[in-house]
């Protein structure tokens, strides 16, 4: 398959030929992928979002990866919502130091009515620093998708995980109709949406091509698409799973390039892991998207100056938003990172 008939946006694919992508060898899947990313990206421009907790701890779901469901010791604190204020001002330093998107997670099975209002707010006020929005507060009734679209909110993320075939080993608590059915009330909202899932959670091959293959055959596709690698936290189940082969997972990086062209394939959880050769790899692969700063949510993130320093080793400049000049963007977030290099603005603000 050449790289210009791979590039078509797809909605129709089979387990078959998505199992055939990721069976070629190495060298011609990563081949076909860069040529489908040039396609419709410069390949030297990478999205960078910043991700805080806005609450932390005691969720009702029993996600076996997730250190905050309250069904597992994972000796993580628990947390209120936090303030307003609070989060503007994380949202302020995460724009001085270079990101353009900020999101915010809450440990919720879906926001509760009390907490709406303080959600809103954080929405209006993130969009007026001139950052683009994105929140994870788990199931969204209409009403709630319809409001937080009114308040601005750019992008929603709720991701599928895994296969539905797979799904059940590792939720119970939310069917996987319910998580699609989210997505739909967010698309016919209004907003983007930001959707993807997890390797290394002991899914099949088969999984992993049935988790592209529902993200892929959506009447649209995400717009972001983040590819997260299992970050093994002690006191949940998934914590001796065994490590995902480097291979594996670049292959998933470019077999989701491949299968959705045109969306953002965000480098996500499990970076930390990850050697500076392995990240290099995945921009190669097709990765055009990464959290920025030194948490994401409750697990460990590289920080913000060790990343711009492998940007400017494999020459890769932060992907800026259109409002602004892109020789203005660079040469601020270097500015901000030097001042800045010292600082722990991201490690666990939550906790200021």
């Amino acid at each position: 398959m050449s790289a210009t008939a791979a590039s078509v946006t797809r909605h129709d694919w089979r387990l078959a030929e998505v199992k055939a992508l990721f069976e070629q060898p190495f060298n011609d899947l990563i081949f076909q992928a860069q040529g489908v990313h040039r396609q419709h990206f410069d390949a030297n421009r990478v999205q960078v979002s910043t991700l805080l907790s806005i609450k932390t701890g005691a969720c009702p779901e029993d996600c076996k990866y997730c250190p905050q469901s309250g069904h597992y010791n994972t000796g993580l604190d628990k947390e209120k919502l936090m303030e307003v204020q609070k989060v503007l001002d994380a949202a302020a330093e995460a724009k001085a130091i270079g990101s353009t998107r900020f999101c915010m997670g809450a440990a919720w099975k879906h926001p509760s009515a009390k907490d709406m209002p303080y959600v809103l707010k954080m929405v209006e006020g993130v969009k007026a620093l001139g950052l683009e929005t994105c929140m994870t507060l788990g199931k969204l009734d209409q009403e709630q998708t319809q409001a937080l679209a009114a308040a601005g909110l750019d992008y929603y993320n709720h991701n599928l995980d895994t296969s539905p075939e797979f799904y059940g080993n590792i939720i119970t608590t939310r069917t996987y109709a319910d998580r699609l059915e989210t997505l739909s009330y967010v698309r016919e909202s209004g907003m983007k949406i930001c959707s993807g899932g997890i390797l290394g959670m002991g899914e099949s091959l088969n999984d992993r091509a049935g988790l592209l293959i529902q993200l892929a055959n959506l009447p649209e596709h995400p717009e972001s698409v983040p590819i997260n690698m299992l970050v093994k936290v002690k006191g949940t189940p998934l914590a001796d799973e065994q490590d995902v082969d480097p291979f594996d997972f670049i292959r998933m990086l470019a077999v989701a390039r491949i299968m959705m062209p045109k969306s953002h394939v965000r480098l996500s959880a499990g970076r930390e892991q990850m050697n500076e050769q392995m990240q290099a790899l995945a921009f190669v692969a097709g990765a055009n998207s990464i959290f920025y700063g030194e948490k994401l949510l409750t697990t460990g993130n590289p920080q913000a100056d060790k990343d711009m320093l492998l940007f400017k080793r494999l020459g890769i400049q932060p992907e800026a938003r259109e409002e602004h000049d892109d020789e203005v963007h660079q040469a601020a977030i270097e500015q901000a990172l030097v001042e800045q290099r010292d600082s722990k603005l991201f490690y666990n603000a939550a906790s200021a």
